[in-house]
């Protein structure tokens, strides 16, 4: 008999990458099941949505016992190595209220409505021309295959996110591989504890640092000379409620932003792909109905959520929630990729639904914690979706499923192959 521990490492587990949701499907037995010492992860929709609520649930990192540092002898519990990388100076995602919210205000001062209402909007022309440029190339290569991560999905969303905050995209061939390597070398499974896991962490740590200071320099550099973009304006915001950053909360932030302002997407467009051509007759009703790209952007985000969890939450009282109390000072996990696929709110949850009424997922999060790039990002998945489905002639995929990557809390294909017949011109 499999139990709720065993599921739980099945699903951390990197050969079950690509399809955690059966183990997730046990756990949700019981909806809110412990897997660990101090370590609770939650399945069911109704109860992640009580807890993502629930003023008793802290995301200081400072305050879970995954952020602790273990006895000599002792293994970390699985979370723990992920949480130490965030963990030099809080960003708002894994702070709490009042931090959080003042950090959040400062931020979207500079990015949305009200006072920057045409940030996000007059992306849009960019990101279009980049989508038609990143095709054009790959007929220029003359080939009949392309990888949808590293040809198509990677490049628009990094290439927005630098924009918007002043990252020099120059530089992105050395950040990226920075953050490849950390996002590789924060393995919440068994498989960590390998000599290769180890081996992977030691890289990722190293990597994590060298960012940190790229990030410190950055900023540094917009104290002394101000630019038109939202990592100067933070520390340089003397007009705003909440005053400028300090450089290390907006390093911090500046490190949040750059990796999950583009990671997720990548991952969302990437399994955009992969969703719709593993159910073709989809691609003819959207090129037909093109109104309909939205709704299956969000069945997509239901059906295989960009960011899994957060390992940074924890209670600060006994909570009873789901017939299970969990006890003050634990560890808990709200699988956003679970809750979307449970039956007992989605109907048929492993059925993509182009049409399925009443889709309020949590694959952007909910609660004070809500994906805050939610709008820039389905702003990109759109045109990027778009544009394939308008241009890339009869896509197949080669190879299914795709490799995916080591990381567990921002899941997606490694790699997306893809073989066409043609890719016509822009227009």
């Amino acid at each position: 008999m499999t139990t709720a521990e065993t599921a739980w490492t099945e699903a951390m587990r990197y050969e079950n990458r690509h399809d955690p949701y059966r183990f997730f499907d046990e756990l949700r037995q019981t909806p809110v099941v412990q897997v660990a010492d101090r370590v609770y992860v939650v399945t069911g929709y109704r109860e992640l949505l009580q807890l993502a609520h629930d003023p008793h649930v802290s995301s200081d990192i400072s305050r879970s016992p995954l952020s602790a540092q273990p006895g000599a002898h002792a293994q970390p519990d699985v979370g723990a190595e992920h949480m130490q990388a965030y963990g030099r100076e809080a960003s708002l995602i894994v702070s709490d209220p009042a931090k959080h919210d003042k950090q959040r205000r400062q931020v979207m001062r500079h990015f949305a409505p009200p006072h920057s209402p045409h940030v996000i909007p007059d992306m849009a022309a960019g990101i279009q021309s980049l989508c038609d440029e990143l095709l054009d190339n790959v007929i220029a290569g003359g080939g009949a295959t392309f990888d949808v991560v590293d040809d198509y999905a990677y490049p628009v969303p990094v290439a927005v996110i630098c924009q918007i905050l002043g990252v020099p995209l120059k530089d992105e061939p050395t950040f990226h591989g920075w953050i490849f390597d950390f996002m590789v070398g924060t393995d919440m499974g068994p498989d960590a504890k390998t000599e290769e896991g180890q081996a992977r962490k030691r890289k990722g740590q190293e990597s994590s640092a060298a960012l940190t200071a790229y990030m410190a320099e950055l900023i540094e550099g917009f104290l002394t000379e101000p630019q038109d973009c939202v990592l100067s304006k933070l520390v340089n915001d003397t007009d705003g409620p909440d005053g400028p950053m300090t450089p290390q909360e907006a390093a911090a932030n500046a490190m949040l932003l750059l990796i999950a302002g583009h990671d997720s997407t990548v991952n969302t467009i990437a399994h955009c792909v992969l969703t719709l051509l593993r159910n073709p007759e989809s691609i003819e009703l959207l090129r037909e109905k093109r109104e309909l790209i939205p709704k299956a952007i969000e069945e997509v985000l239901r059906l295989q959520s960009a960011v899994q969890f957060f390992p940074s939450r924890s209670v600060t009282a006994d909570i009873a929630v789901g017939g299970t109390i969990i006890p003050a000072g634990s560890a808990v996990h709200l699988l956003y990729g679970a809750a979307n696929r449970d039956p007992k709110r989605f109907p048929d949850p492993e059925t993509f639904d182009v049409h399925r009424p009443d889709n309020e997922h949590v694959g952007w999060g909910r609660g004070v914690h809500s994906c805050m790039g939610g709008p820039l990002a389905r702003l990109e998945v759109n045109i990027a979706l778009e544009t394939f489905l308008r241009r890339v002639e009869n896509p197949r995929l080669v190879v299914d499923p795709p490799p995916y990557r080591v990381n567990q809390v921002f899941r997606g294909p490694l790699h997306l192959e893809v073989e066409f017949d043609r890719i016509a011109e822009a227009r």
